[in-house]
């Protein structure tokens, strides 16, 4: 029976590096809505200074997570990197702080959509209306994801490259308009305004410039060919990033200079309304530009509703990334097993998406304090960005470079171990900054503080009392046998090759997740030769491996059913597939064989490739067998 070719869809293969870029800079983009406020609340005229400080400590941290992810291609980030490079107690404590990292960027980026929507009703900049309006965002997102819904990849990536255009826009504006360098000379007030204690604050609160760098990092699971992909995009996310905050704080500034009132320095760009605008900076820039008349306020509803969108974006993306990382410390018996169970009719971790996403982030923005809500997304995500760091050191050092398929730079080569420099450095910028945020915040240091406290006893009573393992054994959660069995296929994996038994494989994988919404994840591996890097160019490889995700895909259409391509470079097919699954935590992996009549000799009843798939595969497998060819 000759092979059924479908014709590949017209769309991007799935998550590319500007898939990946666009995507990631919708997160991380958003943050100029609200981080340029946040910091000028303290760093005042050194917040352009203060931007490029913590641009650099997040180079270092892109490095780190651009290595760490391409040697773990899978959800969950410092998490994940601190599983491998030390224990299950380390990653608990990674996760429970990215846990409280998508808190913190729920409530903040909830709580600054009525900010922003202020340009048709007025009380929406200020308590309490704009707590009541981003307790709403959180309860409706919640909802929303409790029933089920999908995001656009296509309006995400329209909606990316719209925001990135208007930002550089409002930059070269500013500049013809009103870029001051005497103005900004003039706005520095060494050790006074800001106070030396202030300036070093400012620093882990600008880091809220770069809120969802983890977004790329839980986008793995999903990219192509990690090896390339990952690394371009999150060169292109830092890079455009640093761009926007390198220059647009220049511009904030000189439209808004640093003043002296009664006695004390200011910028509305740092103060609180009705006068300032701390609750909506980029607005502030827009009006303040020397704009005027019909120009003027169409430029404002333009961002306003821009900048709206955008957040309500950046909130769901919160939500999402919230319920992902509990269902995954669920699945390693971390938090209980009842947050990883899906709702009987929608299918999605209801009690995870109402407690984390909902509940916790609407709490946090009861007290309607912008600089509360800054500090204490710094205290976690410089907590997890140390983890991270300290990871990759150790990895370096525990596993050198044996197969190391992408390696961040700059390196020191020094008594036999290549040093890592960007984690070392990054490590003690963000341990620094870590620091700071804990002596010089005592709201921020006692929440969070607390909140890791609490989640500490939680895990050290859940997995003594409960689980009967010790802290720091890596245990994964069984998966339900039984009626509710098939619902817990959500990942399913399936191994491709040029052949007919995969596509039949496929085929059924299909059919199996049509009812369940579950995920198919085809993966190929490009063998590469032991005398090769695994980074070596393949060109017709890499071509063929293209062609058979292409044609999965096209499987996956014609059910409705979602299907990732995964090209894997690695020097055994059958180990490759098993360690995706592993690294995946897929329930079942669905393999192609062929039927042949074996008679009576004493044969290998499957491929080597597939005996070997059965023998150590860390789930269940399911054997396709291809239609017997008609004569």
């Amino acid at each position: 029976m000759p092979r059924r070719r479908r014709q590949p869809h017209v769309l991007e293969r799935v998550l590319g590096t500007p898939a990946l870029f666009a995507t990631a800079y919708g997160n991380v983009g958003s943050s100029i809505y609200y981080a340029l406020g946040v910091t000028a609340v303290f760093a005042l005229g050194l917040t352009p200074a203060v931007f490029i400080i913590a641009g650099l400590i997040f180079a270092a941290t892109a490095a780190t997570y651009a290595e760490g992810t391409v040697r773990y291609p899978e959800a969950g980030g410092s998490s994940s990197f601190a599983r491998h490079a030390f224990n299950e107690f380390v990653s608990f404590l990674a996760a429970w702080a990215q846990m409280l990292n998508y808190v913190a960027t729920i409530a903040i980026s909830a709580f600054f959509v009525p900010h922003y929507l202020s340009i048709f009703w007025g009380p929406l900049r200020e308590n309490p209306w704009d707590i009541v309006g981003g307790i709403v965002v959180v309860a409706v997102l919640a909802a929303l994801n409790i029933v089920g819904i999908q995001e656009s990849a296509r309006l995400n990536v329209i909606l990316a490259v719209v925001d990135f255009v208007t930002q550089v826009m409002l930059v070269g504006l500013g500049f013809v308009l009103v870029f001051s360098p005497a103005i900004l000379h003039a706005n520095i007030h060494w050790g006074t305004a800001p106070t030396w204690s202030q300036f070093f604050l400012a620093i882990p609160v600008a880091m809220l410039a770069y809120t969802g760098i983890e977004t790329v990092s839980n986008l793995a699971e999903e990219a192509r060919d990690p090896v390339r992909t990952i690394p371009n995009s999150i060169k292109l996310v830092a890079g455009a990033v640093f761009a926007i905050y390198f220059t647009l704080p220049w511009v904030a500034l000189s439209a808004m200079p640093v003043t002296n009132v009664n006695g004390k320095y200011e910028t509305l760009l740092g103060e609180p309304p009705p006068t300032g605008f701390a609750n909506d900076p980029v607005l502030g820039v827009v009006e303040n530009l020397g704009l005027h008349g019909f120009v003027l306020s169409a430029a404002k509803v333009y961002v306003g509703i821009l900048a709206a969108t955008i957040l309500f974006i950046a909130t769901n993306a919160g939500v999402i990334g919230a319920s992902r990382i509990t269902y995954a410390m669920a699945s390693y018996k971390q938090l209980p097993g009842v947050f990883r169970l899906l709702h009987p009719r929608f299918k999605t971790p209801w009690l995870s998406i109402l407690f984390f996403a909902g509940i916790v982030p609407a709490l946090v923005i009861l007290p309607g304090k912008t600089a509360f809500l800054g500090t204490i997304y710094a205290f976690g995500a410089t907590f997890s960005f140390t983890v991270a760091h300290a990871a990759i050191v150790s990895l370096r050092v525990r596993h050198g470079e044996d197969d190391l398929a992408y390696r961040a730079r700059p390196n020191l080569s020094w008594r036999g171990i290549n040093w890592p420099l960007f984690a070392i450095l990054g490590g003690l910028g963000t341990g620094l900054s870590w620091l700071v945020i804990v002596v010089q915040s005592p709201a921020a240091r006692w929440a969070g503080i607390a909140w890791l406290a609490l989640g500490t006893i939680f895990f050290v009573v859940y997995r003594r009392r409960v689980v009967h393992e010790p802290l720091t054994e890596t245990v994964r959660a069984a998966v339900v046998v039984g009626p509710g069995a098939a619902l817990e296929y959500r990942n399913i994996l399936v191994p491709m090759g040029p052949d007919r038994e995969s596509e039949e494989a496929v085929d059924l994988a299909c059919r199996l997740a049509a009812e369940r919404r579950a995920t198919v994840v085809a993966i190929t591996v490009l063998e590469v030769p032991l005398h090769e890097p695994l980074d070596v160019d393949l060109p017709e490889e890499e071509r063929g491996a293209d062609e058979l995700l292409d044609e999965a895909k096209s499987i996956g259409d014609t059910f409705g059913v979602k299907v990732i391509g995964r090209v894997v470079r690695a020097r055994s097919f059958g180990r490759a597939v098993c360690e995706e699954a592993a690294r995946r935590g897929s329930e079942i992996v669905i393999v192609g064989a062929d039927r042949r009549d074996r008679g009576l000799r004493k044969q290998a009843l499957f491929s080597d490739t597939v005996d070997y798939i059965l023998k150590h595969a860390p789930c269940r497998v399911l054997v396709a067998a291809a239609r017997r060819a008609v004569a």
